[in-house]
């Protein structure tokens, strides 16, 4: 074998030196850091989740009390379309008894002014 030229046995010497000024001590491992019992990422994670969460109860909420089945379906017509409208709207002269339906005749619907007003 041939000798190793200067600069390697420089360099292997300054390492023995320095590998020496090591002991044991020095080589046991350090004790586990003493801080808060809770991590800067432990937060941030445990927040982010608490913000997603809200997120999606609103997003939820927001669907369900926006729209209303409801609102969706048509609006009733103001008055029943088979009935016919009145012929004149002057009042009668009839100073009879008012006349009264029949027992064997259905009742007809009660007619609101107020849905037609509305639609």
């Amino acid at each position: 074998m041939s000798t190793p030229p200067p600069v390697e046995d420089r360099l292997r010497a300054a390492l023995d030196a320095r590998a020496r000024l090591i002991d044991a001590h020095e080589l046991s491992p350090y004790r586990p850091p003493t801080g808060p019992a809770w991590g800067t990422r432990r937060i941030r994670r445990v927040a982010s989740a608490v913000a997603v969460a809200a997120a999606a109860a609103a997003a939820v909420a927001f669907l369900l009390l926006s729209g209303s089945p409801e609102d969706n379906r048509p609006a009733p017509p103001a008055r029943d379309p088979s009935t016919s409208p009145p012929a004149t709207s002057t009042p009668s002269s009839n100073t009879g008894t008012p006349t009264q339906p029949s027992p064997t005749s259905p009742p007809g619907p009660p007619t609101s002014t107020s849905a037609a007003t509305q639609g």
